[in-house]
């Protein structure tokens, strides 16, 4: 996934050029999550791996209205892939996948073909960076891992002396902000606190520094 939840990092060509080996070497499949790829603070085009000559034949692509369209609970999908696996991956989807309703899918249609649809992503996009860079400067004191895109970041609790529980407990208890601990997001997780700014007005942030004082000082 590219900027990757949930700490908003991107894809780089380097990164495509360390897995095409190993990908060809031993006939893997790359599955790439492209929910959020265009919610980038960098203005840059999504990089995709199937652009890449390596692994165009080897990716599928998992496309949803759920996060740059802002459609959350219409839940709806797609799956882009090379004919060959294609057809097991509609056997998977009529085995294990609830038949979305008619108007669900005729409704993200309608988002996906409107004129103004990638301005409306854009105008999403740099709503979030708004938001991002405010959280950033009010917590210039804190270890904030700075995203490059996606609506969440993460607070390195080790220099708090605080585990991620601990944390997100005093955060709520005595700043009255809301944040998951990253516990079981892979083997660094439980060193990380994450904070969501997908639906925050900056209004509700700008007093976010007092709110960490109160909890952390």
């Amino acid at each position: 996934m590219g900027p990757a939840m949930p700490t908003g990092a991107l894809l780089s060509r380097e990164h495509l050029d360390a897995i095409a080996d190993p990908v060809n070497r031993h006939g893997i499949w790359v599955i790439y999550d492209a929910a959020m790829e265009r919610i980038r603070f960098d203005h840059q085009q999504p990089l995709h791996p199937a652009s890449h000559s390596g692994l165009a034949d080897r990716t599928i692509t998992i496309g949803s209205a759920s996060k740059e369209l802002r459609m959350i609970g219409w839940r709806v999908g797609w799956v882009v892939g090379p004919r060959a696996i294609m057809a097991d991956i509609a056997i998977v989807g009529i085995a294990n996948v609830v038949c979305q309703v008619g108007i669900a899918q005729q409704a993200v249609a309608a988002a996906l073909a409107a004129p103004n649809a990638d301005a409306d992503v854009a105008t999403a996009t740099n709503t979030w960076r708004q938001r991002c860079e405010l959280i950033i400067d009010q917590l210039s004191t804190y270890p904030v891992v700075r995203p490059h895109g996606g609506w969440s970041l993460l607070i390195d609790t080790t220099e708090l002396g605080l585990t991620p529980e601990q944390a997100s407990a005093q955060l709520f208890d005595q700043g009255r902000v809301a944040a998951t601990p990253m516990t079981g997001w892979g083997p660094n997780g439980d060193r990380y606190l994450r904070l969501v700014f997908a639906n925050e007005p900056i209004e509700r942030l700008q007093d976010l520094r007092s709110r960490f004082d109160a909890a952390f000082s």
